[in-house]
C-alpha cells in the first residue's frame, strides 16, 4: 500500500496539471515585416485614445458618448459578466459542500403527547484527483477571458465606427456645399447666356446646354441629402439616441489631420489585437474541454459526513449524549455507456482543432488587414495632394473660359465653359471622397493595429516559435 501512495498523488497531480495547449504560431505563420509603405516619422504603434491624433474635439466628444451610451457595448460587457458568473459556478466545485437543518415533530398517542427535536449539519466533497473541476474552471476561466477581449474589440470597433460616420457624414455634407457652388456657378453663367440671347449674340441652344447643367446637379441633391440623414442616423444608434431630430455641426475635413503610426513588428501584432486575443483564449478553452473530457473516464471518488443531535425535549437537545455522526466515502466508475465518453472525448478534440485553424485565421487576418490599411492609407495620401493640384489648374482653367466668354473673345464658345466647370467640380467631388478615404484609411489602420490595446502576459498561451526573425522570444 505504502509503494502505490506516490504513484497515485502523482497520477492526481497530472490530472489537475492539464496538459499544455497546441502550439499555433509557427514561423511560417508569420512574416519577419510588414510590406506596406509607412510614412516617415510615424510613432510605432497607436496610443490608447488614437482618435485624439485628428485633432477634432468634436470627434472626441463622440467617441465618449459612445463608449458610454452604446448598447452594443453594453451587452459585450453583460457577457463578460455571465462569463464571470460561469467561472464561481466552476470553481464551486473545488470546495466542500456544506449543509444545515433542524426539523421538529409532534404526536398524539392514546391521548399522550409525543415530540422530537434534530438538529443536523452534512458535508460532501467530490475529490478532484484526476482534474476533472479543474479542467472545467480552466476552461471558464479562459472563456471568461474571451469576454473581455470580445468586450475590448467590441470598444474599438465601436471608436471606428464613429471615426468613420462622422468622417462621412462631414464628406456629405462638403459634396453638398460642391453641389450648392456649382448651381450659384451655372446660375451666374446662365445670367450672362441670357443677356446673350436678348441681345442676339448667342443662340437659344446655349440657354438650354446651360439650363441642363442646372437641372442635372439639383437632381442629384436629394441623393446627397438622403445619404446625410441615413448617416446622421446611423451615428445617433451607435451613440445611444433616438434617430429622430439628432444633428451635429461641421461641415467638412478641412482641418482634420490624418495622424501617423507605424505597424511595428508583425510577431508583436499578435499581443495588441483583441480579437486574436480571443481566439487565443477560446482555444485554450477548447484544449481545457480536451482535458476534461479525458478525466471523465476515471471514477469519482466523492467524500461524505454528517452529524447531528436528536432529542424528545428541546431542551436537552445540544446535550452531548444525543449528538450522533457518521461519514464515509463513495468510488462510481462507468463501466458501459455506449460510447458517451469516448465521444464527447472526440468531440473535445475536434473542437479544438476547430479552434486551433480559428486562431490561426484570425492571426493571418490580422496581417492583411494592416497591409490592406498601410496601402490605402499612402496611396489615398498621394492621390489627395495630385487632386489639390488639379483642382488649382482646374479652376484657373475655369475662371479663364469664363472671362473670354463673358468678354466675347474670339474662339470663345459656352461648350468650353461647361467643360471647364464640370471639369473642376468633378474634381472637387473627387477630392471629398479621396480626403474621406484617407481619414478613413487612418481609422482603419489603427484599428488594425489593435487600437493601443496590449494583450497582458499572464494572459498568453501562445508565443511564436524561436527561429522567425524578429519575433519575441517565450
Amino acid at each position: 500500500m505504502n509503494k502505490l501512495t506516490p504513484l497515485l498523488c502523482a497520477v492526481a497531480l497530472a490530472g489537475c496539471a492539464g496538459t499544455p495547449v497546441p502550439h499555433a504560431l509557427t514561423p511560417e505563420l508569420t512574416p519577419q515585416s510588414f510590406g506596406g509603405p509607412v510614412a516617415d516619422g510615424a510613432a510605432v504603434w497607436p496610443q490608447a485614445e488614437w482618435w485624439q491624433g485628428f485633432g477634432d474635439p468634436a470627434l472626441a466628444g463622440l467617441i465618449r458618448e459612445a463608449q458610454d451610451n452604446n448598447r452594443d457595448l453594453a451587452a459585450a460587457t453583460a457577457r463578460v459578466m455571465e462569463a464571470e458568473a460561469r467561472a464561481k459556478i466552476q470553481n464551486a466545485a473545488l470546495l466542500p459542500q456544506v449543509n444545515g437543518g433542524a426539523n421538529g415533530s409532534g404526536c398524539s398517542v392514546g391521548g399522550a403527547s409525543c415530540s422530537s427535536f434534530g438538529l443536523n449539519l452534512s458535508a460532501s466533497y467530490e475529490a478532484d484527483f484526476w482534474g476533472l473541476a479543474h479542467a472545467n474552471l480552466r476552461a471558464a476561466q479562459e472563456q471568461l477571458k474571451s469576454a473581455r477581449f470580445a468586450r475590448q474589440a467590441a470598444a474599438l470597433s465601436l471608436a471606428a465606427n464613429v471615426a468613420e460616420r462622422y468622417f462621412e457624414l462631414l464628406a456629405i455634407r462638403r459634396q453638398i456645399a460642391i453641389a450648392n457652388e456649382n448651381i450659384a456657378a451655372i446660375n451666374t453663367i446662365l445670367d450672362v447666356v441670357q443677356t446673350k440671347v436678348k441681345a442676339g449674340s448667342a443662340s437659344r441652344l446655349d440657354l438650354d446646354r446651360e439650363v441642363a447643367q442646372v437641372e442635372s446637379v439639383l437632381s442629384n441633391l436629394p441623393g446627397l441629402q438622403t445619404q446625410e440623414k441615413q448617416t446622421l442616423y446611423a451615428l445617433a444608434v451607435l451613440l445611444g439616441r433616438v434617430p429622430q431630430g439628432y444633428t451635429i455641426a461641421g461641415d467638412n475635413l478641412d482641418g482634420i489631420a490624418a495622424p501617423k503610426v507605424g505597424p511595428g513588428l508583425p510577431a508583436e501584432l499578435l499581443l495588441r489585437r483583441p480579437d486574436v486575443a480571443g481566439a487565443e483564449a477560446d482555444l485554450a478553452a477548447a484544449h481545457a474541454n480536451v482535458d476534461a473530457a479525458h478525466a471523465a473516464f476515471f471514477p469519482n471518488i466523492a467524500l461524505s459526513a454528517n452529524g447531528g443531535f436528536a432529542s424528545a425535549a428541546i431542551g436537552t437537545l445540544l446535550q452531548g449524549d444525543h449528538f450522533g455522526a457518521s461519514y464515509g466515502a463513495s468510488l462510481l466508475q462507468s463501466i458501459f455507456d455506449g460510447g458517451t465518453l469516448s465521444g464527447r472525448s472526440d468531440l473535445a478534440k475536434a473542437t479544438e482543432k476547430e479552434y486551433l485553424a480559428r486562431y490561426q485565421s484570425t492571426a493571418l487576418g490580422a496581417y492583411a488587414d494592416v497591409e490592406n490599411a498601410l496601402t490605402s492609407f499612402a496611396n489615398t495620401g498621394q492621390a489627395e495632394t495630385h487632386l489639390r493640384r488639379a483642382i488649382d489648374a482646374a479652376r484657373e482653367a475655369f475662371e479663364i473660359t469664363q472671362l473670354q466668354y463673358r468678354q466675347g473673345a474670339v474662339g470663345a464658345d459656352l461648350i468650353n465653359v461647361i467643360q471647364a466647370q464640370q471639369t473642376l467640380f468633378s474634381f472637387e467631388a473627387q477630392l471629398s471622397q479621396v480626403t474621406l478615404g484617407n481619414r478613413e484609411g487612418a481609422v482603419h489602420l489603427f484599428e488594425a493595429l489593435g487600437g493601443g490595446w496590449q494583450e497582458s502576459p499572464e494572459d498568453r498561451t501562445q508565443m511564436v516559435e524561436e527561429g522567425a526573425a524578429g519575433n519575441p522570444a517565450p
